[in-house]
């Protein structure tokens, strides 16, 4: 379907909303009064111009349409509106310029925190995180994002919500040998679900991995760390990650690669090993000496 007529129309209509705010403004406008009534038609008119501008997939003029449009109920003390614009223009923004939707988002966030809504706040600081990870790749950038909304979903006492941030920044902070701090939210996420019923079977995950991130700093840690797992959470002695473990701490002692590659094939043949884990165990292996640094 051609949508080219849906931009001219829209260019259009931008043109016509300019021009009913320049005369809002007006001396005549202000006599005459209406000028509030001709603000609130010219923001009608942006909004419906964004939408076709999203029709012709022309994404940045549709977030500038928005944009005005949400600068427009500031000024009309639409906070409620005005957030909601600066959500559509971030996510028309999104498709073209991933920096002119962060700024927008935050925008709505600043709102959004000012009306005492955090749960929405923390929602759209998910969403810049999510930018920074998959479009601008500023992996710190994300971190920061994902923790302030767990601090609002805590503050709101959405913890189901907060975890997933947290593992997020958990993830992430192993990645880039921040351990203690993967460390950190690990066990305390692994804390907070091992007495949940429907949790406690991820509590094991949480808990393998702060002992990996353990492993890496230091061998005798990752030790102590799984006895204090298996005192914490009993349910974790009979695990396959707490086996596995063991076996890779008495591999390791022995300074044996082959007993290592072959307790992590064992593990891996049954329960598949992401990325993540994959990227830690190698890093691990590594520091056994005269190791290749693979797991073939």
């Amino acid at each position: 379907m051609d949508n080219s007529g849906k931009e001219k129309e829209a260019i259009q209509l931008m043109a016509d909303a300019d021009k009913k705010v320049k005369s809002s403004g007006s001396f005549l406008g202000g006599m005459f009064g209406g000028g509030h009534h001709k603000v609130e038609e010219a923001c009608e008119m942006y909004c419906r111009a964004a939408n076709m501008f999203k029709m012709a997939k022309n994404w940045s003029a549709a977030g500038n349409a928005f944009c005005k449009a949400a600068r427009l109920h500031m000024q009309l003390q639409n906070k409620h509106d005005c957030a909601t614009s600066f959500i559509d223009a971030g996510n028309a923004y999104k498709k073209s310029d991933p920096n002119e939707a962060i700024k927008c988002l935050n925008a709505s966030i600043d709102i959004y925190t000012d009306m005492g809504r955090f749960t929405i706040a923390a929602k759209h600081h998910i969403s810049i995180a999510e930018i920074y990870e998959s479009d601008l790749v500023d992996i710190e950038k994300a971190i920061a994002h994902y923790e302030q909304a767990a601090d609002y979903y805590k503050g709101e006492e959405s913890n189901s919500s907060a975890n997933k941030c947290l593992l997020k920044v958990g993830a992430y902070c192993a990645q880039l040998e921040q351990y203690q701090k993967a460390i950190e939210i690990y066990e305390q996420v692994g804390a907070n679900t091992m007495d949940n019923p429907l949790l406690k079977y991820s509590a094991k995950e949480y808990f393998f991995k702060a002992a990996l991130c353990h492993f890496i700093v230091d061998e005798l840690n990752a030790k102590i760390a799984v006895e204090k797992y298996e005192e914490m959470f009993p349910a974790f002695s009979d695990s396959r990650e707490c086996k596995l473990l063991k076996k890779l701490l008495e591999a390791h002692e022995e300074q044996n690669s082959e007993a290592f590659t072959e307790a992590v094939k064992e593990f891996d043949s049954i329960s598949r090993l992401d990325q993540w884990h994959t990227t830690l165990l190698l890093r691990i292996k590594k520091t056994i000496q005269g190791d290749e640094g693979d797991l073939k």
